[in-house]
């Protein structure tokens, strides 16, 4: 019983309206993103054109998040800060991208959409943290 009501309230949670906008400023964001990789990817190395399209998507993640999704004044200090996140989150992609590209055998173009979704909840809750403390 206890485990069926942790489950229902983590559901809740994550299909508040803030999650909701996080979903669609997520998916925006990854799209601009997979633009970016895909118009890269003909002139240098996948992992080169994951990278240069990871850095604009967290450019465009912090004002999404801090003015759509969490409705936050944009500040130096949460802006800073927010790369955090996914400097971790980065090394993790990329040796995801790595072995599914490499180990798997998944085309080059549909990996970053695949790690993108795998990281979708750890991303909010710590874009959440660092752009309400400002």
């Amino acid at each position: 019983m206890k485990v069926e009501s942790a489950l229902h309230i983590l559901w809740m949670k994550l299909t508040n309206k803030e999650f909701l906008k996080f979903l669609i400023s997520g998916g925006l964001n990854t799209l601009a993103t997979y633009g970016i990789y895909l118009a890269l990817i003909d002139f240098v190395d996948y992992k080169i054109s994951y990278s240069i399209s990871y850095v604009c998507g967290i450019v465009i993640s912090f004002f999404l998040n801090a003015l759509f999704v969490f409705k936050q004044k944009v500040s130096l200090r949460s802006f800073i800060k927010y790369p955090i996140v996914y400097i971790v989150q980065y090394l993790i992609n990329l040796l995801m991208l790595f072995a599914l590209v490499r180990i798997f055998h998944i085309p080059e173009i549909f990996v970053p959409l695949i790690v993108t979704v795998v990281t979708i909840p750890i991303t909010f809750v710590l874009s959440r943290l660092i752009i309400r403390t400002n």
